[in-house]
């Protein structure tokens, strides 16, 4: 019996519906959010990046067992501060983000830039 229900689970087509309103996420950030190169997609993705950042800070910072005030004091900002980077409600100057890193983490920071054009290129005939 056992036996039989397994197959009829894996034979059943009800099990195998595909929802057609579905879509993947880079088609919900262009319809959210315009496409690629778009004003309103940049302002998106930049606020994406300050996000990733706030909890790249959190998660470093619980990983070395330090509060927002223990990090605060380590590199001379105030845990105000800290939870407003992490929380994703403050612009941090690059100056600041290096202390913390090395002061508060005793790390360093190395940064990137991404070569290729975000916007889409505008040709002339």
């Amino acid at each position: 019996m056992n036996f039989n229900l397994q197959k009829n689970l894996k034979n059943n087509t009800s099990m195998k519906k595909i929802n057609k309103n579905l879509s993947s996420f880079s088609e919900h950030l262009d319809l959210q959010y315009g496409k690629p190169g778009t004003e309103t997609r940049k302002k998106y993705e930049e606020g994406f990046e300050t996000f990733k950042l706030g909890v790249m800070l959190q998660e470093l910072r619980k990983e070395k067992g330090l509060t927002q005030e223990q990090l605060a004091e380590k590199c001379g900002t105030t845990k105000t501060y800290i939870s407003r980077i992490e929380n994703d409600a403050s612009d941090i100057r690059l100056s600041t983000l290096m202390r913390i890193i090395r002061e508060g983490f005793g790390r360093q920071l190395k940064l990137s830039v991404d070569l290729q054009s975000s916007s889409p290129s505008k040709t002339t005939s």
